[in-house]
C-alpha cells in the first residue's frame, strides 16, 4: 500500500470515512495502540525492560496511550502512567477503564527506559500550556539526561508540534521515534528534529488511506523501481542517452562538473559540458568521462549541439546578469526537446514565470528550484514558499507548463495535476553543489523515462537516499563526493519488505545530542 502524506484535517477525514464505512472508532484506537506497543518492544527491548512511563492526555491521543499501557502491561512490562488530565472522549474513557484492570496506577518515578508521549494529537493547535506544558517539560528533561538513556516514543505526532505545518510554538516533545497512524502527517516531514524516526502503521483505515482526495503519495523505493527502466544487456552509450549541460561561467565550472557526475552515476550514456571558453580547460581536466565545448555563438554551433543532445540541463553556474539571461532565453527558444532548468537558469527568469512557461510549453520539462529561486521566479517571499510548499509547487507548475521540483524538507514534485512528496535525504545535502548533482540525475531520468514528473520524483528520492547512505546518521565529515559515490548503492533500490501493520518508515536525520 502506498503511504499518503496528509494534513491534520485530511487525517480527520480519513478517520471519519473509515468510521462511516463501518469501522468502530474504538477499533482504530486499539489498532493504533497495539501497533505502537509492538514497536516499543521490538525497537527498544533493553530500555523497555527497565519499565515504561506513559504520559496520557485527555483526548483520543491519550486513549491511544492507555491502549499502549495496557498492551505492554499484559506482556509483562512494568508500566507507570502519568494521567495529566482526565480522559474526555468516550473512546479514551473506555480505554482508560479497560487498562485499569491490568495497571497498578503507579506514577512514573524516572527509572523507566521508555517514555510514551500520548499528550496531544493531530487536532491540537497552538502552544501547550498548563499541566500539558509541564509534562512536556518533564519528558524533555528526561531526554536531555544522557545518563538516563531514555527513549521517547510519540503517538501520531510529537506533542506541541502542529500536525500540518510542523511548527512548534512553545514546549514540544522531541521524540526518538514517532509512530504515526494510517498516513504520515505533513508536520512530521517538516519537523524531522522533533519526529525522530517515523514509522507509519496501518490501523484499518482501508483503501481510503491510499486513495484519498488531495493526499499526496510518499515516494519510496518500489515506486522508483517501477518507474525507471532497466538498462538491458544490449545497451550501449547511445541507448543510455546523451545529455548536454549548459552553464559553467568563468569561475563556476564546478557546478557543471557536479551535475555531470550525478548524471554519470545515474546511468546516462554520454555527457557534454557546454561552458564558457575560460572554463573548458578546468572541465576537461576535472571530468575526463565527459566531453566539452565552449558556449556556441553561431546558429551552426547551436545546431550541432541540438543534433547531438537527447536532453538539456540549463543553468548550473551559468552566471547572472542580462547577458546570461539572454543566453538562457536563446537556448530555450532554439532547443525544443526535453529540458531541465535549474540554478542560474531559473534566476534568469526572476519575476517572469509566464515568460519561462511560454518557452517550456509543449515538451517534457522540469525546473528544480530551492525556496529562494522559487520565490524569485514566482515573485513572492521565501517564507511563504516554505509555509505553503505542499500546495505551491502545483501552482507554479501550471504557470510554467513544467514539472516543479521544489527542493527542501520535504521535497515536493508536481506537474500541476498530481503531486508527490520525497522525504529521503539528510542535512548532508544542505551544501553548495548539491542541487547541481540533483539536476544531473533529473536530466538523466528525463532522457530515459520521458515523463517529467516521474523522472523528477525518482531523482529526488534517489538523491536523498544517496545522502542517507553516505552519512549513515552523521553530517560532519561527509561531503558531496561521498554522496555521489553513494549513488552506486542507492541505485540498488533495496527495500526490505515491511511486516504488517507497518506501511512505511523514515530514518531519523540530522545530528542529535
Amino acid at each position: 500500500m502506498s503511504v499518503r502524506v496528509v494534513s491534520a484535517s485530511q487525517a480527520a477525514e480519513l478517520d471519519a470515512a473509515a468510521i462511516a464505512g463501518g469501522v468502530p472508532s474504538r477499533s482504530l484506537m486499539q489498532a493504533a495502540g497495539r501497533a505502537a506497543a509492538n514497536l516499543v518492544l521490538s525497537r527498544f527491548p533493553l530500555e523497555s525492560s527497565r519499565g515504561v512511563a506513559v504520559y496520557a492526555g485527555p483526548g483520543n491521543n491519550g486513549g491511544d496511550a492507555w491502549v499502549v499501557a495496557a498492551e505492554l502491561a499484559r506482556r509483562g512490562v512494568r508500566v507507570r502512567v502519568a494521567e495529566i488530565s482526565p480522559s474526555r472522549t468516550p473512546d479514551a474513557i473506555a480505554e482508560r477503564e479497560a487498562a485499569s484492570a491490568v495497571l497498578t496506577h503507579a506514577v512514573p518515578d524516572g527509572s523507566e527506559g521508555v517514555i510514551i508521549d500520548g499528550l496531544l494529537g493531530t487536532g491540537a493547535k497552538g502552544a501547550p500550556h498548563g499541566e500539558i506544558a509541564d509534562a512536556i517539560g518533564r519528558i524533555d528533561f528526561m531526554r536531555s539526561d544522557d545518563r538516563a538513556g531514555v527513549r521517547i516514543v510519540s503517538l501520531d505526532i510529537p506533542s506541541g508540534v502542529d500536525a500540518t505545518t510542523g511548527e512548534a510554538f512553545g514546549a514540544h516533545v522531541r521524540a526518538h521515534l514517532t509512530v504515526t497512524f494510517g498516513a504520515v502527517k505533513r508536520g512530521l516531514l517538516v519537523n524531522r528534529d522533533a519526529a525522530g524516526a517515523i514509522v507509519v502503521v496501518d490501523i484499518g483505515l482501508g483503501a481510503g488511506a491510499a486513495h484519498s482526495g488531495d493526499a499526496m503519495p510518499l515516494i519510496h523505493a518500489q515506486m522508483v523501481r517501477d518507474a525507471v527502466p532497466p538498462i538491458l544487456a544490449g545497451a550501449h552509450k547511445g541507448t543510455r542517452k546523451r545529455l548536454v549541460i549548459i552553464g559553467g561561467a568563468h569561475g563556476m565550472a564546478g557546478s557543471t562538473i557536479l551535475a555531470a557526475r550525478g548524471a554519470l552515476r545515474s546511468g546516462v550514456g554520454m555527457v557534454k559540458l557546454v561552458v564558457a571558453s575560460e572554463s573548458v580547460a578546468a572541465v576537461q581536466s576535472a571530468e575526463p568521462a565527459a566531453m566539452c565545448a565552449p558556449w556556441p555563438q553561431s546558429h551552426e554551433e547551436f545546431d550541432a549541439i541540438w543534433a547531438w543532445a537527447n536532453v538539456v540541463l540549463l543553468g548550473p553556474g551559468l552566471g547572472l546578469g542580462a547577458a546570461a539571461a539572454a543566453f538562457a532565453e536563446r537556448v530555450l527558444g532554439e532547443w525544443k526537446g526535453p529540458v531541465v532548468v535549474d540554478a542560474d537558469g531559473l534566476t534568469a527568469f526572476a519575476g517572469r514565470a509566464e515568460a519561462l512557461g511560454a518557452l517550456l510549453k509543449g515538451r517534457p520539462a522540469a525546473i528544480t528550484p530551492h525556496a529562494v529561486e522559487f520565490s524569485r521566479l514566482a515573485g513572492m517571499n521565501p517564507g511563504e514558499v516554505n509555509a505553503r510548499r505542499f500546495e505551491i509547487a502545483a501552482d507554479l507548475a501550471r504557470r510554467v507548463h513544467a514539472t516543479v521540483l521544489l527542493k527542501g524538507a520535504p521535497t515536493i514534485v508536481s506537474d500541476g495535476v498530481a503531486t508527490d512528496v520525497s522525504a529521503s535525504g539528510s542535512p548532508v545535502l544542505a551544501t553548495a553543489g548539491s542541487g547541481d548533482v540533483l539536476g544531473g540525475i533529473v536530466a538523466t531520468l528525463l532522457a530515459q523515462c520521458g515523463d517529467a514528473r516521474s523522472s523528477a520524483a525518482c531523482a529526488a528520492w534517489i538523491h536523498g537516499r544517496a545522502a542517507e547512505i553516505a552519512g549513515a546518521g552523521q553530517v560532519r565529515g561527509v561531503n558531496l563526493s561521498d554522496v555521489i559515490d553513494a549513488l552506486r548503492l542507492a541505485w540498488r533500490l533495496e527495500s526490505p519488505p515491511f511486516v504488517a501493520p507497518i506501511l512505511g518508515e523514515l530514518p531519523a536525520v540530522g545530528e542529535s545530542r
